[in-house]
């Protein structure tokens, strides 16, 4: 256990709170699926959490000030075929958020200014590459529009969210299923959890990997693995004799980790949430009651445990709100979204101090939502620091732009591919209007057909696993037939 030494923090006294009923979301039907995902995730606009559904996967949206009651007929973001397994918000836009499902797909989703007022099932974009479940979602930090995802074929993908591409592929470095993958703070290594009781660290452009160790912790069930600020690696995992432990490890000298800690017996994985401004980790476990943190100092033993919040319920998942969307009046340093069987609780984390100034040791400047780099500059080798913003008059909320997706004629190159290889395909016939004509001709070549379905082109052409149709890009309706809703068909 950790030694209770009395030291010198002003987090040693953080007081955690469940706000009232009336402040909480009932009646919400949270996911059963068994996959250790937090199953909610929040931003300063909208909380989100992944629900029971019949017929595919759908996750709910709510504004936040929409507490109390939610009605069962309230609309669901509900486009994927399978149970969703996780869920992230982009950074960059509180109205972007990413999801990956059993159906092996991501979906990136534009939510309205105001929240949901009709079902949502039209994707901004689809993005398909993985063969089997797609269980870990997460944006980029500072390089807009890039995302990673994992899924349970061992692949890592990192997509250029405006193009639809799947820009980078890490095949052959997880020999089994990815429990985490989590960026640095600068978005240029990321680092992974993987069942084969592996910690590496990645750098994504040079598709290398740049420090690992293996049996980071050695019992047999899920890791996780996050970066800190100061680029050392924070993990959570199990001991051979199943009890739990924290570790700090050098990705430059992953031989010896510089601390472990072991802490108790309980079998939930421990979710890790991290505060870079000021050091803090918050581990909620699946299942557990209780919410502990720990500060990471460069004294030793470098993780220093602070407290434990306590609560009666087990949770089920947990939302952490990025620090912009706390109450700098109240001297809130972190609020929890805790998902009972039925409801989701705020539960807020404060430092009492008596004076009602602003207090910039507990808010020094932030991460705030402009990105640093574009997509582009990213996968050229660029690099950008977060952009920081100060809280001392509370955060703003700007005007978020639409997420807008360019395809870069991905139809049209495989069309066009298919044409030379059979000959009975004008070369000509590659720009975007005459996409219905190619498809329609080319179902002649080896029975191919051509079906729109809300929006999106199949070609039925058998895949690995037998003969279901295999969607090669997503266009929307307008696309096809003109922008103009009045054009015949």
């Amino acid at each position: 256990m950790f030694r209770r030494v009395v030291r010198a923090s002003k987090f040693r006294h953080v007081f955690g709170q469940a706000l009232k009923n009336d402040q909480c979301y009932d009646d919400i039907r949270v996911s059963r699926v068994t996959w250790d995902s937090s199953f909610c995730a929040v931003n300063p606009k909208f909380v989100a959490i992944i629900i029971e559904a019949s017929g595919g996967g759908a996750f709910l949206v709510l504004p936040l000030h929409k507490s109390g009651r939610i009605d069962k007929a309230y609309p669901t973001v509900c486009g994927h075929t399978g149970p969703v397994l996780d869920i992230d918000w982009c950074p960059h836009n509180d109205q972007v958020i990413a999801s990956g499902s059993e159906d092996c797909t991501v979906m990136v989703w534009q939510i309205p200014e105001n929240g949901l007022v009709t079902g949502l099932s039209e994707p901004v974009v689809v993005l398909e590459g993985h063969s089997k479940r797609v269980g870990i979602i997460t944006w980029h930090p500072t390089a807009r529009n890039v995302l990673l995802s994992a899924g349970c074929d061992n692949l890592v993908i990192i997509w250029n969210v405006g193009t639809g591409e799947a820009m980078i592929q890490l095949e052959d470095m997880h020999p089994d299923v990815i429990f985490s993958a989590c960026w640095n703070r600068n978005g240029s290594l990321i680092c992974t959890a993987c069942k084969d009781k592996t910690i590496r660290v990645i750098d994504p452009r040079k598709e290398e990997i740049v420090g690992e160790k293996e049996k980071a912790h050695e019992g047999a069930r899920p890791m996780r693995a996050i970066f800190l600020s100061d680029g050392n690696v924070f993990t959570t995992g199990f001991s051979r004799m199943s009890e739990r432990q924290l570790a700090l490890w050098n990705p430059q000298a992953m031989d010896e980790a510089i601390s472990v800690h072991e802490m108790d017996t309980s079998n939930g994985v421990l979710l890790p949430f991290y505060d870079p401004d000021t050091n803090v980790v918050y581990l909620c476990g699946k299942g557990d009651s209780s919410i502990r943190y720990f500060e990471i100092t460069d004294e030793a033993p470098f993780v220093h445990y602070l407290s434990t919040f306590t609560t009666k319920e087990p949770q089920r998942g947990m939302g952490y709100m990025p620090k912009r969307g706390l109450d700098v009046n109240k001297c809130e340093i972190a609020r929890f979204y805790k998902l009972h069987e039925r409801k989701c609780e705020p539960i807020i984390m404060t430092v009492p101090r008596k004076s009602d100034l602003f207090q910039d040791d507990l808010y020094p400047d932030t991460a705030g939502p402009d990105c640093a780099i574009e997509a582009e500059d990213w996968f050229e080798g660029r690099n950008g620091e977060p952009i920081l913003i100060s809280l001392k008059n509370g955060y703003v909320p700007g005007k978020n732009r639409d997420l807008k997706v360019v395809k870069k004629n991905i139809l049209d190159n495989k069309l066009s591919k298919n044409a030379e290889n059979t000959g009975t395909v004008n070369k000509s016939a590659s720009s975007t209007p005459s996409i219905v004509s190619s498809a329609v001709s080319l179902s002649l070549l080896g029975g191919l057909s051509r079906a729109m379905e809300h929006g999106r082109l199949y070609f039925n052409k058998p895949n690995a696993s037998g003969g279901k149709n295999t969607q090669l890009s997503y266009l929307s309706k307008s696309t096809l037939i003109g922008n103009d809703s009045s054009e015949s068909k």
